[in-house]
């Protein structure tokens, strides 16, 4: 297989322990309309998806309508706790520091969002201008949309771009733009199954700690695609 030419990152779950500390606001909030979630479920659950996205699902499933303005005060308080509480996983800059291949992050999260999360965690001037939401480039994942962005950004073919996500419709859409995929399951939203569900989506293998990552970077250009 031919040698890696772009790394591509998703945020939340993968560089920022973030999923958690929104689940925690989508489920106090909920809670107030009167649907009771356990964060740590709902995190598992719907990682990788926008908000609306997963308004949407909660709405085919308990038959209740969200009004624009309870969704907007709920993206406006994750916003803030993420401003405030958000922190890198272990070992994101350690990592950055070792990789030397040009990178980017393909993420669902908002611009704005992105910019204020990785900009506490001292990660923003690491990335930027490389920074892509979907939200400004077409359809969400599942989708490749954000995935083939960057590509053409970069001027760099699927199978050349490396892919770390930690997500299932993560991994899928970027297995759609032609890329290859390295799971990862070290964020605290982490659950039973979750390296099996990402290997099924077709990550080529799954990694739990970031320290890993350069490793499998060097290697992958002489690995069979799976």
């Amino acid at each position: 297989m031919p040698q890696p030419l772009l790394l591509i990152f998703d945020c939340d779950g993968v560089l920022i322990d973030s999923e958690v500390i929104a689940a925690r606001v989508q489920c106090e909030l909920l809670l107030e309309e009167g649907i009771e979630l356990d964060a740590g479920d709902l995190a598992a659950r719907f990682a990788g998806l926008t908000w609306p996205a997963i308004v949407e699902r909660l709405s085919e499933e308990t038959g209740q309508r969200f009004s624009k303005a309870f969704m907007k005060r709920v993206d406006d308080e994750i916003d803030r706790r993420l401003g405030t509480d958000a922190e890198e996983i272990a070992g994101a800059h350690d990592m950055l520091d070792r990789l030397e291949l040009p990178r980017c992050i393909c993420s669902n999260s908002s611009a704005a969002r992105l910019e204020l999360e990785l900009d506490h965690v001292g990660l923003w001037d690491r990335f930027r201008p490389y920074v892509f939401s979907a939200m400004d480039v077409g359809k969400a994942k599942p989708a490749p949309d954000v995935f083939l962005h960057a590509l053409r950004v970069f001027e760099v073919a699927g199978e050349r771009a490396v892919v770390l996500e930690d997500s299932v419709h993560g991994v899928a859409g970027a297995k759609a733009a032609g890329c290859r995929v390295v799971g990862f399951t070290g964020a605290a939203h982490s659950y039973p199954g979750h390296a099996d569900a990402l290997t099924e989506a077709g990550a080529e293998t799954v990694i739990s700690r970031l320290a890993d990552f350069p490793a499998i970077v060097e290697v992958l250009g002489s690995w069979q695609d799976i």
